[in-house]
C-alpha cells in the first residue's frame, strides 16, 4: 500500500510542507533520522522575512504563534570596524520586517501544529528507488520500507532524494564558519557583549568577518568566517579546543581584543561548518512522483535567505498540490517553474545585491554606503 505523501526531512520547510498539506486535510507523513525532536541543537538566530519565511507561516496559518516567539529588539544591526569601532547602528524599532526568532522554537510551533504521529522519528534513510508509475520506495537504516505515492526530499544539503533527480552534488565554496558560543555575556564577557550589542554585529574585512548574535538567555552566537580552502581547515586539530580557538584567533590579529574574545572567549569549542553550494544554475526535468524542496533543491551558501525559502518552497509546494489534487503531476511542474526561478534570483540587502567575502568592498564602510544609498 502506497501513502499519499512521504516527506523526507523534518528541517523547516519539511514541516511547513507537512502544515499545509494538514490544513488541506492531505495525509502526509514525515521521515527523520534524529532519534527525537530535542536529540541535537537546532541552530541559532532567525530573521523571518516578510516577503517569504513570513509568508510561508501566513499559509501555514502560524503567524499569530510566530509572533508568540519573536525576541524584540534583536532586529538592530551593528556595522563594526576591525579596530572595534562602531561605524553604524540600525536601530530595532519594531516596525522592521526580519524579526528574529530563535530556530528550535520556530521548528517547536511547527511540529505542535501537526497531529500526533505526523513525525515519524528514527528513520534514517538508506536508499529510494522508483517503483514505476510515479511510485518511490524507501529503505531506512533499519530495513524498514515505505512505498509512496509523492515523494518530496525537505533532506537538506547531502540529500538522499536528490539523486532520483539530479546528479548534482555540492561543492565546496571556498568559505567557512568557525562557530562559537558565550554564555553569560554581559557579566563574564563583558568587552564583547558591549560591542555586539543588544541584536546582531558584523565585521567584516576582504576574506574575514566575524559576525555575532545576541540571543536569548544572555547568549552570545559568533560565527567567524574565514575564505580558506578545506585543506588548510583540516591543519587545525579542532580536537583541541584551546589550539583551535588560537590558531584561527591569528588570523584576525591586530583586530580589536573585544572582537577577537569572541573566538578566544568561548565556552565551547569552537566548531567548523564549512560551506558548500549547488549550482545556481540547478534543475532537473520533471520525474512522475518525487520533487525537492529547501536545500535539497538549491543549497546556496549562508546569505540569511535558507531557512526562509526552504519554508516558502514547503508553503507553495503544499498549496500547489492542495490546488490540483487530481493532476499532482501538473501541480509538481508548476511549483518546480516558481522554485527554479526563485532560486536564480540574486541574494540582495534591501535592494542591492549582495557582495561576497572576497570582495575588496567587504569592510564596514563599503557596507554602510550600500545601506545609506538605500535610504536616500
Amino acid at each position: 500500500m502506497r501513502t499519499p505523501v512521504t516527506v523526507i526531512g523534518a528541517g523547516l520547510g519539511g514541516l511547513t510542507l507537512a502544515r499545509v498539506l494538514h490544513l488541506h486535510r492531505i495525509p502526509v507523513t514525515v521521515y527523520e533520522a534524529d532519534p527525537s525532536p530535542s536529540s541535537r541543537p537546532q541552530g541559532g538566530m532567525l530573521d523571518i522575512h516578510d516577503h517569504n519565511g513570513q509568508l510561508a507561516l501566513q499559509e501555514a496559518g502560524l503567524t499569530g504563534e510566530f509572533r508568540t516567539i519573536v525576541i524584540a529588539g534583536r532586529q538592530t544591526m551593528r556595522l563594526v570596524e576591525p579596530d572595534g569601532t562602531v561605524l553604524h547602528e540600525i536601530p530595532d524599532d519594531g516596525t522592521g520586517g526580519r524579526p528574529e526568532v530563535q530556530r528550535g522554537e520556530l521548528r517547536r510551533i511547527l511540529l505542535e501544529s501537526l497531529p500526533a504521529g505526523t513525525v515519524r522519528w528514527g528513520h534514517k534513510v538508506s536508499g529510494v528507488r522508483a517503483l514505476g508509475d510515479g511510485g518511490h520506495e524507501v529503505t531506512f537504516a533499519d530495513g524498514s520500507t515505505v512505498a509512496t505515492s509523492l515523494l518530496v526530499g525537505a533532506d537538506g544539503a547531502w540529500s538522499r532524494v536528490r539523486p532520483l533527480l539530479s546528479d548534482a552534488t555540492p561543492e565546496y565554496v571556498g568559505t567557512s564558519f568557525v562557530e562559537t558560543f558565550l554564555f553569560d555575556a554581559d557579566t563574564r564577557h563583558a568587552s564583547a557583549a558591549k560591542v555586539v550589542g543588544g541584536g546582531s554585529m558584523i565585521a567584516p574585512s576582504p576574506g574575514k568577518e566575524i559576525f555575532a548574535h545576541r540571543e536569548s538567555g544572555d547568549t552570545l552566537h559568533a560565527y567567524v568566517a574565514l575564505s580558506k580552502p578545506l585543506d588548510w581547515f583540516a591543519a587545525v586539530d579542532f580536537g583541541d579546543a584551546f589550539g583551535a580557538s588560537a590558531r584561527i584567533a591569528r588570523e584576525f590579529d591586530g583586530w580589536a581584543p573585544e572582537l577577537t574574545a569572541l573566538i578566544t572567549d568561548a565556552d565551547v569549542p569552537p566548531v567548523l561548518r564549512p560551506h558548500h553550494a549547488l549550482p545556481p544554475e540547478h534543475r532537473w526535468d520533471r520525474v512522475p512522483g518525487v520533487t525537492l524542496l529547501g536545500d535539497a533543491a538549491h543549497l546556496a551558501a549562508p546569505n540569511g535567505e535558507g531557512a526562509n525559502l526552504a519554508m516558502l518552497d514547503g508553503a507553495e509546494l503544499g498549496r500547489a498540490l492542495a490546488a490540483r489534487p487530481d493532476d499532482i503531476e501538473a501541480a509538481l511542474t508548476g511549483y518546480e517553474q516558481a522554485l527554479f526561478a526563485r532560486s536564480a534570483e540574486p541574494v540582495t540587502f534591501d535592494g542591492a545585491e549582495v557582495h561576497g567575502i572576497d570582495s575588496e568592498d567587504n569592510t564596514a564602510r563599503a557596507m554602510l554606503k550600500m545601506i545609506t544609498a538605500q535610504t536616500d
